[in-house]
């Protein structure tokens, strides 16, 4: 979820090898507009990055090339990386967020900044959280659906287009399972497999045949059995249980991955293979993940953001290196982060602030692991 005109977001391994250690390995991670944000499978947390507005959660507002840990807590189990803010969640199910807060996106029932974790209410019964442009969607652990923050678009989906500065509810249903913001827009999936969508749909990237916004979720209107979707800045991806890939929204620079440059209002397949497993969307591009653990991406491509050692925008999906351990991939604004089987992370793209995790501001066209913290 990025945008790019306003917010949107090696050494590590002679290292390794110098000293004998295992390379650092994550269970839980997201890249937001210019920062990262894990979770390492000891519970601790860990963002780099830019620091602006306290996003990464240090208690302070500088940036950071190298991952730092967040606070003493060793029970982090997700978190979530939005433009310039950040939510979390612990084993407890308590909520906690951080960061800009101009519109009340992180839920404390303020517009104040926060430079380390804040708890959102008392109640301990959250599932996942999903950090977007300037708003907030949370599940909780009854299958109920929150969104607070920036509400112009509808993108809370509570029917109004009134900002929230603190949890809300949408709707009476308790079968929601995933969700995710874009950046003002939202779409999510209920048990049954069907996907919900609502929020902005300037560039048709609610996938209702209209450009017409909607402050209520609404139902796409294809059969269920969708598995997973993301929302990007201004365009939708989505995989169904056949393993086929979907897209629609805005098209600039390829990043529907249909071959083309025309924007979708409705879903379009990408291609003709059923072996997709997992799709994320970014502010210009797109990367997806196949059944053999093969990593694809398309889109824009300054500074190397697809990771396929070029800086050329691919209108279809193209291969990012040789290897067939990829399982996730988060698209930040101009990088994307993705994790291997073994846990590692690696990052390529834009680096001026350290968004990689390399520990320098240079430039990446292909993946680099993020170093030892």
């Amino acid at each position: 979820m990025k945008r790019d005109k306003s917010w949107w977001k090696c050494g590590g391994i002679a290292v390794i090898a110098l000293i004998g250690l295992a390379p650092p390995v994550y269970s839980n991670y997201s890249s937001g507009s210019d920062f990262v944000a894990a979770v390492r499978p000891n519970g601790w947390l860990w963002a780099w990055g830019n620091n602006g507005s306290g996003r990464l959660g240090d208690g302070t507002t500088t940036s950071n090339r190298l991952p730092a840990r967040i606070g003493m807590e060793s029970d982090w189990v997700q978190v979530s990386a939005g433009s310039a803010h950040t939510a979390a969640v612990r084993a407890d199910g308590s909520l906690w967020t951080w960061g800009h807060n101009g519109s009340g996106q992180l839920g404390d029932g303020t517009t104040a900044h926060r430079n380390s974790p804040a708890q959102i209410g008392t109640e301990m019964n959250w599932a996942a959280v999903s950090a977007g442009g300037s708003h907030t969607l949370a599940l909780g652990r009854d299958g109920s659906l929150w969104a607070w923050g920036h509400n112009s678009s509808g993108q809370l989906g509570d029917g109004t287009t009134i900002s929230r500065s603190f949890p809300t509810r949408i709707g009476a249903d308790i079968d929601w399972v995933s969700v995710s913001a874009g950046y003002a827009h939202t779409v999510a999936i209920r048990r049954n497999g069907s996907l919900w969508v609502w929020g902005n749909n300037a560039s048709g990237q609610l996938g209702d045949s209209t450009t017409t916004n909607r402050s209520l979720p609404m139902l796409i209107a294809m059969v269920g059995n969708w598995t997973q979707a993301a929302a990007g800045n201004s365009h939708t991806v989505a995989v169904r249980t056949d393993g086929s890939l979907w897209a629609w929204g805005h098209n600039g620079n390829g990043r529907l991955g249909d071959g083309t440059t025309s924007h979708r209002n409705l879903p379009t397949r990408i291609g003709t293979d059923s072996d997709w497993t997992f799709v994320s969307a970014g502010n210009a591009h797109t990367a997806a993940i196949r059944r053999d653990g093969s990593l694809w991406a398309w889109g824009h491509n300054g500074s190397g953001r697809l990771g396929d050692d070029t800086t050329t925008h691919r209108n279809a999906p193209v291969r990012v290196g040789a290897d067939t351990n990829w399982i996730s991939v988060s698209p930040g604004n101009n990088r994307t982060v993705g994790r291997r089987s073994d846990g590692t992370l690696w990052a390529w793209g834009h680096n001026w602030d350290g968004g990689l995790g390399d520990g320098t501001s240079t430039d990446r066209l292909s993946p680099v692991q993020v170093m030892i913290p």
